[in-house]
């Protein structure tokens, strides 16, 4: 059975590089029939907050990524929050250090940062110098009975090499003298990251760790750890990171990193996963994935060991195909609450004939807005350069006169109707419809461009059509 894990810190909302690192882990889960883990790594207690908590969750059911086991769930290898699991951590460590395998320190702060200055001053890497590894058991006893602070290291072996067998990156090796006798236990008796993922994931039959490759570092001393105990290794699988536009680490400054605050800027969830797939794997040359395609498809074969480059531009247009893909009644859910913050209530038979106008051109849902304000607000500026280019052309105060006549008498008000108007006279001026349609539509909203123009003349109706038409002869 396969078994993978999404661990993430409750210390902030869920961003985009651990969206990825959540589908990723969900896709291979669901490809292989197997589960799907979240265990809350929350251990870190002053930067833990159970708002956090929350988003993480809110993120994850917003993208659609529902877990086989852990909080709100439960499963049979709970608790699913690591500060629940600190007796079975405890328990670990102290078994390492019973078997000789790790050992009780007692440096201060103070000494460490003096220690790490006086390696950095002989220009060495700053290290533990292993100076509590020689404490006699009398001399263990006596400062563990004065009630001195202390820490549990682990033992490293001081030679040799610490082989990765990465999925993706292939054979990584670590030379065991570079690293140090690491915490495992920390004085408050919670453990380290390092110790406790072990730990959890052994304890959990985690049989593939699929993150990020900012853990690769770690892995030397997981991988340790897990031969301390007799364990049997995860596979390992590290993804690229990922960038913004300028090739430097996504950030802020890139845009929003929330997944929940791309779900406020008016993007779909479908979009979003599709996109999120798309940041260091692919399938040939397919850019369009249903959830159901990139199950199917997914595999570590496809990931990439290069940064991925998280482009918004393509995130949008992303965004824009699968807003042509939903129905007209779930498009109208997300756009009706929008327009009536902006525009006050309105007929609902009108506000969806606006909205469908629009299905094919909306790049983000609040869109909608901006691009459907002639329909709701009666006062409005002309495009200048469409004022230039069509209110000062030859014919364009005859061209609005006679629609204005004809569209007043038209029954029944209706595009099959109207389109024949614009036809009619474009034939009957000798020129092309587009002649017609420009300053026409220009009268009606103010824009060059538009939905079609005889939806657009429907919707608005004959009342307003023509004092809008009446407004710009008054113009030219």
């Amino acid at each position: 059975m396969i078994r993978v894990r999404f661990a993430p810190s409750p210390t902030g909302a869920l961003h985009i590089g651990g969206a990825r690192t959540a589908l990723f882990n969900w896709l291979f889960a669901r490809h292989h029939n197997g589960k799907f883990i979240l265990r809350i790594e929350d251990t870190d207690r002053e930067r833990s907050t159970l708002e956090a908590n929350q988003a993480i969750f809110h993120g994850l059911e917003w993208l659609g990524l529902d877990w086989d086991e852990g909080p709100n769930v439960g499963g049979p290898y709970g608790p699913y929050y690591q500060t629940e699991r600190l007796e079975l951590h405890q328990k670990y460590a102290y078994q390492l250090v019973n078997e000789g395998k790790a050992y009780f320190c007692f440096c201060t702060p103070e000494e460490l940062a003096r220690k790490r200055k006086e390696a950095e001053a002989r220009k060495e890497a700053p290290r533990y110098d292993n100076s509590c590894r020689k404490l006699s058991s009398e001399e263990i006893k006596k400062k563990i009975a004065s009630g001195m602070p202390k820490v549990v290291r682990f033992l490293l072996p001081p030679i040799g090499d610490t082989v990765v067998e990465d999925l993706i990156r292939g054979k990584v090796v670590f030379k065991n003298e570079v690293l140090d006798d690491f915490v495992i236990l920390k004085s408050d008796g919670f453990p380290t990251y390092n110790f406790a993922c072990v730990v959890d994931d052994h304890l959990m039959e985690i049989t593939h760790v699929i993150r990020g490759d900012d853990h690769l570092s770690n892995t030397p001393r997981q991988i340790l750890l897990y031969q301390a105990f007799g364990w049997q290794l995860p596979k390992f699988a590290h993804i690229p990171m990922i960038l913004g536009k300028d090739k430097a680490r996504l950030s802020k400054r890139h845009g929003a990193t929330s997944v929940i605050e791309y779900s406020t800027i008016g993007y779909l969830p479908e979009a979003m996963i599709n996109y999120i797939a798309k940041l260091g794997w692919g399938c040939g040359n397919e850019e369009v994935f249903s959830r159901e395609d990139l199950i199917t498809k997914f595999s570590l074969d496809g990931v990439s060991k290069n940064p991925a480059v998280f482009d918004v531009e393509k995130l949008n247009w992303l965004n824009g195909q699968y807003i042509r893909k939903i129905l007209p009644e779930r498009l109208f859910d997300l756009c009706e609450p929008l327009l009536i913050e902006a525009y006050g209530t309105h007929d609902l038979s009108y506000m969806k004939k606006v909205v469908t106008a629009f299905h094919d051109r909306l790049v983000l849902i609040p869109d909608i807005v901006p691009l459907s304000a002639y329909f709701f607000q009666d006062e409005f500026e002309y495009d200048p350069k469409g004022v230039e280019k069509y209110f000062k052309a030859e014919n364009a105060k005859a061209i609005l006169q006679t629609l204005k006549d004809r569209l007043d008498t038209l029954e029944p008000f209706v595009k099959e109707k109207i389109e024949p108007v614009f036809k009619g006279l474009a034939e009957e001026m000798k020129v092309k419809l587009g002649i017609i349609i420009h300053p026409c539509r220009l009268a009606l909203t103010g824009r060059s461009e538009s939905p079609p123009m005889y939806d657009v003349v429907e919707i608005l109706g004959k009342e307003k059509v023509k004092i809008r038409l009446e407004q710009a002869l008054s113009r030219i």
